[in-house]
């Protein structure tokens, strides 16, 4: 359960990231920025995740180990950037 909600944080926070972020429709500054920041969060969701919630409840690819752990923030950075990029096509609808 508090897995999900830090799966769902992670793609509101994403859309408030890419609403908020300036530009005229600059895809590449929001994938590079959105990128370090997605990082930045999935590594802090990842080990939170992973060290504070038991580990039962924690996400679990099946993959054990470091590459687990580097599948998840990849999995938390992907989530990031699609809500990145809603965000960002949500500010072009409300512009028209």
């Amino acid at each position: 359960m508090l897995v999900e909600l830090l799966i769902l944080l992670n793609l509101i926070l994403g859309i408030v990231f890419g609403f908020i972020h300036r530009g005229k429709e600059d895809y590449f500054a929001l994938l590079r920025n959105g990128a370090l920041a997605g990082l930045l969060l999935g590594i802090i969701f990842v080990l939170a995740s992973n060290y504070l919630i038991p580990r039962g409840m924690s996400i679990d690819i099946g993959i054990p180990g470091v590459l687990g752990i580097f599948s998840e923030i990849f999995i938390f950075l992907i989530l990031f950037l699609l809500g990145a990029f809603i965000g960002d096509k949500i500010e072009g609808i409300r512009k028209k």
